[in-house]
């Protein structure tokens, strides 16, 4: 898989996030970088209320 090396300098994850701040932060890094998935247990608790992974 392939790292945004910039992306990730500009969009570190924040110290001690909220549920919304992990699931913003998995969105778009989904949308810039491939070098992972959403963790299989945050991708469960999106889909569970019903946030479009």
């Amino acid at each position: 898989m392939k790292i945004n090396k910039q992306w990730h300098l500009d969009n570190p994850m924040p110290k001690n996030p909220t549920f919304n701040q992990r699931v913003e932060w998995h969105l778009q890094h989904q949308k810039n970088c491939a070098c992972r998935p959403i963790p299989a247990k945050l991708a469960s608790a999106m889909i569970e209320q019903g946030i479009k992974l």
